[in-house]
């Protein structure tokens, strides 16, 4: 998907948002003539002006010009972005997984953070690299210790929802100083399944696809 209004703009597209500036409101074909165009060699000029949201469009009365920046534009993009566009796979251990079956996972997955779920799929921890580095610190025998032992538990997670704004997971994971937050949807009793998962990774995704242009 592109970020139009993060593109640099041609000098015919300067020249139709001078114009609107100037004039508006004004039709496609007042444009035109402006410039001494066809209103067909301008539509896709205009197209791209209005989507990005440079210009403002009314039937029967023409383009405004929204007096809104590059700058501005992205910002309100990015505030309305959620987390169904950039959560990946979660990966997931049961509770009876052993803390050295869990720390094959995590390294055969390459992630950082596991969440762990009940015999119903329910989550009911988290496992972190520090959760795992500190219980194989010292003599204990990882392949007998459940999951459940060293796990971060419920209430003590932060979980968000698909339809989050990706914004403010983001300010999550910086005020919690975690590297992922489950994405989850209800289920009976209180409790969540887990569906995906946001982390750093994702929201480096967000700033790639800024820097390619490819938001909306």
């Amino acid at each position: 998907m592109k970020a139009v209004m993060t593109i640099e703009l041609t000098g015919r597209q300067e020249q139709i948002l001078t114009i609107v500036k100037d004039s508006g409101p004004i039709t496609g074909e007042q444009i035109a003539d402006h410039l001494s165009l066809t209103r067909a060699t301008l539509r896709p000029d205009l197209a791209i002006l209005t989507m990005a949201g440079f210009l403002d469009a009314r039937p029967r009365v023409g383009y405004f010009y929204t007096g809104k920046t590059g700058s501005q534009l992205l910002t309100e993009k990015v505030k309305k972005l959620t987390v169904k566009e950039y959560q990946s796979i979660p990966v997931v251990v049961h509770e009876s997984n052993s803390v050295y079956d869990a720390i094959c996972t995590m390294f055969l997955e390459d992630v950082g953070t596991l969440f762990v779920t009940d015999k119903n799929s329910a989550l009911i921890g988290v496992l972190s690299r520090k959760d795992l580095l500190r219980a194989s610190i010292g003599k204990q025998d990882l392949e007998a210790m459940p999951v459940n032992i060293i796990m971060t538990r419920m209430p003590n997670i932060t979980v968000c929802y698909k339809d989050d704004l990706i914004i403010e997971i983001a300010n999550k994971l910086i005020e919690k100083q975690i590297d992922a937050i489950p994405v989850v949807k209800e289920l009976p009793d209180n409790k969540w399944e887990v569906i995906g998962r946001v982390t750093k990774t994702n929201m480096t995704k967000v700033l790639v696809d800024l820097s390619h242009d490819q938001l909306i």
